[in-house]
């Protein structure tokens, strides 16, 4: 391995919206250039909770469409689809020998998921053991690194642990220890300014969103609470549409969009209209590569089908590894 790797993923739950683009996809189009990429759809997550599986292959696709669209290039990074490597699964197997039940226990998400619905006791097994499977995910590629956000800082921490024990146990320095790689965009709240984007409360922009509807949704957008009128100053510095600013309008007008909300030379309406202009600059053509996928489904099958052939291979060398090294003896090819 001649660069370090990475393993990032998404569920596929429907359209992305700004705030993945920004805080995800934005960033891991820039880490092409630097690092080996496996990027997968991360449908066999997507199955812990309930689901609609009729709509899932659709799901899947866009999802696909989405990393393609904002830039991700099948000739510098390996896509693919989870499921269409068993290999995954199997080692969250081999994994699950050397990770406790303790630390399953503690982990954030399945409490808030598990409280949401009401109870542990209607929790599948499945959403409690799936940081396994997400370490899974990234071991199996034997990935150095992992972008993510501070929401997933305990999953990779047991991702690491899983690692260490394992080589512990087996091996010594089998497993890379992955390391995080935190987006340099800020936290994108939504359009309330109150909670995380998210499209299961409607406070969002999608990625894909058409110039209409975006102006729509951007024109009600919250912004300083405590600027009730133009002629007071604002404060750049708690406003989400600022936070906005700085991940999408060039450098050289920050300053100048700082200066004119704290001045009140310029009211929220204007700012919103810049910003306007900068969102439709930064997503039209991650709309037109969207509809040109749409437009050629075979183009999408063929490239989920040799992300899926290229990560098969790397997953199934590090499978056999593994199973010598445990005892265990598995399929050939």
């Amino acid at each position: 391995m001649t660069r370090k790797r990475i393993l990032s993923g998404m569920q596929p739950t429907g359209e992305l919206h700004l705030g993945n683009y920004l805080g995800a996809l934005k960033n891991w189009v820039n880490l092409q250039a630097e690092y080996d990429c496996f990027f997968c759809i991360v449908d066999q997550h997507a199955i812990t909770v309930p689901y609609d599986q009729k709509a899932l292959p659709k799901l899947v696709d866009d999802m696909a469409i989405s990393y393609l669209a904002a830039g991700i290039d099948p000739s510098r990074a390996t896509v693919f689809v989870q499921s269409a490597v068993p290999e995954h699964t199997e080692l969250a197997w081999y994994l699950a020998t050397v990770t406790q039940y303790g630390e399953l226990g503690r982990m954030t998400q399945f409490k808030d998921k598990t409280e949401q619905a009401g109870s542990e006791s209607g929790a599948s097994a499945a959403l409690f053991t799936y940081p396994v499977l997400m370490a899974a995910d990234i071991l199996v590629y034997k990935a150095t690194h992992v972008p993510v956000g501070d929401d997933q800082t305990q999953h990779l921490e047991l991702a690491r642990n899983a690692a260490q024990r394992f080589n512990s146990r087996f091996k010594k320095g089998f497993f890379p220890e992955p390391a995080g790689l935190y987006s340099p965009t800020p936290r994108i709240m939504g359009l309330d300014g109150l909670k995380k984007m998210s499209k299961s409360i409607g406070n969002h922009i999608a990625m894909l969103e058409e110039p209409k509807p975006l102006w729509k949704k951007l024109s009600g957008a919250y912004t300083d609470p405590q600027r009730t009128t133009q002629d007071e100053p604002g404060r750049p510095e708690l406003c989400n549409l600022y936070r906005m600013h700085t991940a999408l309008t060039p450098a050289e007008r920050l300053p100048v969009i700082a200066e004119q909300c704290r001045s009140a030379s310029f009211g929220c309406g204007h700012c919103k209209r810049e910003l306007e202009t900068s969102l439709n600059a930064e997503l039209e053509p991650v709309r037109a590569r969207a509809k040109e996928l749409r437009a050629n489904p075979e183009r999408l099958r063929q490239i989920l089908g040799d992300g899926a052939a290229t990560a098969r291979a790397v997953a199934f060398e590090t499978l056999r590894e593994v199973r010598e090294l445990m005892g265990i003896r598995g399929p050939t090819r």
